[in-house]
């Protein structure tokens, strides 16, 4: 990526720039950044839109990752997948108080196409949100069957689930919502095994959903837009990381200008992720040994010098000097 600090030289002066992450080489070494371009500007991209000048505020796709930072799509989707993972609190505290929980479809994409929501497939996906009140600003249970007025929402949660039985329903609720918690939901059979929680159901009949449990059906309905508006339609193999950056988004929708910085701290949390740990494959390359014929050499900012960390001090004195090595 010879050039890539040329695209994102202006924008690493904007605010959070001193921070840096893993970085890429470039081959340029007069640029003051001695000869490396940082991912930042590439997680900026992704979680802030940065790189467009603040245009792209609900993040970018890997086709405009690619064209924004002149790099290979392959290399652009990577990135973007690593930073999707490093959204994710391991330690994250499960939601409490009352619980708006429901089950919704949304459209995805099998190959590359002109996408067609009402001809595509339908994922299955569960959410929950928290119902904050606006006088207290916590969560206030209210006795059963009563209305909910004047509330916002707090955080959520999502997760796509194999289909609407009792066992999947549960399974997320009890991994996302703290037991003795109020939850409101649509009457579904499936929630009175839930004894350990609070449950005040909500007859819909032929009312309109968004009418009796408001918050979680605004979450589906600005997730579906934003999939839809950003990624063209989502795949079903990597559905997750995509809730799981949706969920990053708008449980930090008041504090966008510290996002980044919070998923620096997150990431020190996940163990590295590599290519072939996201495909679900195996290295065909893993266990065999790289044979060099030379040393390899790197640009610097002093000039090109050759990679010796590994070596011992007198190995380098000794390439240094021209002398062949020794075979071990």
């Amino acid at each position: 990526m010879p050039r890539l600090w040329q695209r994102t030289r202006g924008i690493a002066e904007e605010p959070g720039a001193h921070l840096r992450m893993p970085r890429l080489r470039s081959s340029d070494v007069d640029h003051g950044w001695h000869g490396d371009a940082p991912v930042q500007i590439a997680a900026d991209s992704v979680v802030l839109g940065r790189a467009s000048h603040g245009t792209h505020s609900n993040g970018m796709s890997a086709l405009q990752f690619e064209a924004q930072l002149g790099i290979t799509y392959k290399t652009a989707w990577l990135l973007a997948q690593k930073l999707r993972r490093s959204m994710i609190d391991p330690q994250r505290e499960p939601l409490e108080g009352v619980v708006e929980v429901d089950q919704a479809e949304i459209p995805f994409r099998a190959d590359n196409r002109f996408f067609d929501p009402a001809k595509s497939g339908k994922i299955l996906i569960a959410g929950a949100v928290e119902v904050i009140d606006r006088g207290t600003n916590q969560a206030k249970p209210r006795r059963k069957r009563a209305k909910y007025l004047d509330t916002r929402s707090g955080r959520i949660r999502l997760a796509a689930i194999p289909d609407n039985s009792a066992a999947s329903i549960e399974a997320f609720v009890r991994a996302n919502v703290k037991p003795g918690t109020t939850l409101l939901t649509d009457g579904h059979r499936s929630y009175p095994g839930l004894t350990d929680y609070r449950h005040d159901p909500r007859t819909v009949g032929k009312m309109a959903g968004h009418v009796v449990l408001p918050w979680i059906h605004r979450v589906f309905s600005l997730m579906k837009r934003w999939g839809l508006g950003t990624y063209h339609g989502l795949r079903r193999k990597h559905v997750d990381t995509y809730l799981n950056e949706f969920v990053f988004r708008y449980n930090r929708r008041f504090y966008r200008h510290v996002s980044f910085e919070t998923m620096l701290g997150l990431a020190s949390h996940h163990h590295p992720t590599s290519y072939w740990d996201i495909v679900g494959r195996d290295n065909p390359r893993k266990g065999v040994p790289t044979v060099r014929r030379q040393p390899r050499r790197r640009r610097t900012a002093t000039g090109m010098q050759q990679d010796g960390s590994s070596l011992p001090q007198n190995s380098r004195a000794s390439t240094a000097s021209g002398a062949p090595l020794l075979k071990r």
